[in-house]
């Protein structure tokens, strides 16, 4: 069992950044490949970003590219997601998930067995 637990959504204006993080309780964080999906209101929840269990090597939306950065500290079980020049098109509530399901998968939310709760991102105009 994998416990996620996200931190630092809030308020920022258009072109501003914020860095969330995702604490992962256990001791198999390593084995997981760590994403984070966003739903924004009236929308299905969507892929941002994963990093890869094995290698680090990382896939990201199109929509966040050149703007977001995933990182991962292994022996503080924690996975980062630095986002700059955010745009109002960026508010959502932004889960963290920990995946092993390769065969589904890791831009499907089929691919991740534990979910964060959420922590909501609100960017303003």
């Amino acid at each position: 069992q994998v416990q996620l637990v996200e931190s630092g959504g809030g308020l920022v204006q258009a072109g501003g950044s914020l860095r969330l993080s995702c604490a992962a309780s256990g001791r198999t964080f390593s084995s997981y490949t760590m994403g984070w999906f966003r739903q924004a209101p009236g929308k299905e929840r969507e892929v941002v970003v994963y990093i890869s269990r094995s290698d680090g090597s990382t896939y990201y939306a199109d929509s966040v590219k050149g703007r977001f950065t995933i990182s991962r500290d292994n022996a503080k079980n924690t996975v980062y997601l630095q986002m700059n020049s955010l745009k109002v098109e960026d508010t959502a509530v932004y889960y963290c998930a920990a995946g092993s399901r390769y065969y589904r998968g890791y831009s499907q939310e089929g691919g991740y067995d534990y979910w964060g709760q959420g922590t909501q991102v609100t960017v303003s105009s």
